[in-house]
């Protein structure tokens, strides 16, 4: 995330504060009751969240009996306020890019990454190096932005001026840099497509257990 420190931006940072799952953690995040599914037993497990942010994800493994976490994130003022939200001495906040970390091999049951592997502009270089950093049977979780959704002009709706909405994509089948809107600012993102996403995985030597698009969670969809 070399390209993108917008997060220790402070206007961009006090507005991104302001959002329900920045305040609110990850109950009001709409993928999480899809994610929570896929996390395995973490009792006495050993977990690396990518890109912790206000680190949510690292206190919640804390909560289920994971005895060391590792939270990682580019943003120094996501991980002073993660420190003082939740001091704990079973996690570990270190101020570190995704492609800096030294990933020492074999030491982790878990790697974690949430929302923000549509940054790196190398997924197979991550990849690589999340594999090498579990242990054998280990598990790499991820929830990354859509293509449909990198591809996406300004990831902005277009509306006819009536009541239709329309979705635009641009540009699917190139990947690379992609500028956004974003509460108010200009987001730097890496638009890759579906095969490079999941078949980078294979490539890696991974197995793919479960794909799932995320869904509005069924007490949203009544709203």
């Amino acid at each position: 995330m070399k390209n993108n420190n917008i997060y220790d931006d402070e206007e961009f940072f006090e507005a991104y504060n302001e959002m329900p799952r920045s305040k609110e953690g990850l109950t009001s995040a709409g993928e999480w009751h899809q994610l929570k599914q896929l996390f395995p037993d973490l009792h006495g497990r050993t977990v690396l969240d990518l890109g912790c942010g206000l680190g949510w994800h690292c206190r919640y493994a804390r909560e289920q009996g994971a005895v060391s976490i590792v939270g990682i994130d580019s943003s120094e003022r996501m991980l002073e306020q993660a420190k003082n939200r939740y001091p704990s001495d079973g996690i570990l906040y270190r101020v570190c890019d995704l492609e800096d970390y030294e990933y020492p091999p074999e030491v982790y049951d878990l790697v974690i990454s949430n929302l923000v592997l549509h940054y790196i502009k190398d997924l197979e270089n991550i990849y690589h190096k999340v594999y090498q950093t579990l242990k054998p049977g280990g598990i790499f979780i991820f929830n990354i932005e859509h293509p449909a959704f990198t591809a996406g002009v300004n990831q902005q709706w277009i509306t006819d001026g009536v009541q239709n909405k329309y979705w635009p994509i641009d540009n699917y089948y190139y990947p690379g840099e992609r500028k956004t809107d974003f509460i108010g600012h200009t987001v730097i993102k890496q638009h890759h497509t579906l095969t490079q996403i999941l078949m980078g995985l294979l490539q890696c030597g991974f197995y793919i257990e479960v794909v799932e698009e995320v869904m509005p969670a069924e007490d949203w969809l009544h709203i």
